[in-house]
């Protein structure tokens, strides 16, 4: 904070909030000065007088911000957070680790429900459901796509029908002991779409190249760059997802970010999802969170990338 120029910081129940130990579920504020931490429902209050200069929560509501009613020059506070959020302790990735075994297991599960006939909204409240019995404390995302939808990045699931021949796109996201992970998988409906097949092992090697460049002292441009190698080279790079991953753990999106160049290092954890979207046809996004480590990557899970064919 002295280095920022900073004379507080004012957190509201936040992954900044919870990071620096407050309550991990809605509750008050979270202040900090040089002289002292403290909970309260009245953070401007404690600002100390005089304070030209203060750090507020990035996910600070407007009408918050003007009940601090503060003359100090408000500035974001991940502006001194983030970097320390960018290095995991090893409880820190132990989370991560078991929200990634949650995520797993339910998609493990995926392959034995009833897909056909279902609809996309269906099948999504299944998951979530499945994602909270694991025990999870959060569902922080989820995702169901089938046939052309699988093309749609941010697709909501909705009322179309999942069939035979259909792509299906899934990815599961929750929350253990504050820390998020996603994984993302590739189904095929009773067989795959045409082509498919072929697109896909495009996305794996992507995949593949991504992890080997994920090593500690290398920018984290070099992800996208290795990743969007391999994608130009087989013919689908203006296919490509915009984003090659991003840093999770607190937040489900994090630094770092390949577009930001940190210089990599051990302790950070990356969801590696390297994707092709081919518009009215179908997509495909491989995801998994992986540690940097002094040895190299770690890839917090274990399910396979083969492409699950279901039969019901």
């Amino acid at each position: 904070m002295r280095e920022a120029g900073l004379d507080a910081l004012i957190l509201r129940p936040s992954p900044d909030h919870r990071f620096l130990g407050g309550a991990p579920f809605p509750g008050g504020y979270l202040v900090v000065t040089a002289e002292a931490v403290a909970e309260t429902d009245d953070p401007g209050g404690l600002v100390p007088p005089g304070a030209r200069r203060v750090g507020v929560d990035p996910e600070m509501r407007v009408r918050e911000l003007f009940a601090l009613a503060v003359e100090a020059e408000l500035v974001p506070a991940s502006s001194v957070l983030a970097p320390l959020r960018l290095r995991k302790e090893p409880a820190e990735i132990e989370a991560i680790g078991r929200a990634v075994a949650a995520a797993e297991g339910v998609l493990a599960q995926a392959g034995e429900l009833a897909w056909f006939g279902a609809t996309e909204r269906a099948m999504a409240h299944r998951l979530r459901a499945l994602l909270l019995e694991s025990g999870c404390e959060e569902v922080a995302a989820l995702r169901v796509a089938a046939g052309e939808h699988t093309a749609r990045p941010a697709h909501v699931p909705g009322e179309r029908v999942i069939n035979p021949g259909d792509a299906l796109a899934v990815s599961v996201c929750g929350r253990w002991g504050g820390y998020c992970a996603e994984v993302a998988r590739v189904f095929a409906v009773a067989e795959p779409p045409e082509d498919f097949e072929a697109m896909y092992s495009v996305v794996l090697a992507a995949h593949r190249a991504g992890l080997a460049a994920l090593r500690p002292a290398v920018p984290a441009g070099e992800l996208a760059r290795a990743v969007g190698e391999v994608i130009d080279g087989s013919g689908y790079g203006r296919f490509a997802a915009a984003h090659v991953g991003r840093g999770v753990g607190l937040g489900h999106d994090e630094g770092p970010r390949p577009e930001e160049d940190t210089v990599l290092a051990p302790g950070m954890t990356f969801c590696l999802e390297p994707a092709i979207y081919v518009p009215d046809l179908f997509g495909a996004r491989v995801a998994d969170v992986v540690a940097c480590t002094d040895d190299g990557p770690v890839l917090l899970g274990a399910s396979p990338h083969t492409l699950h064919v279901l039969d019901r």
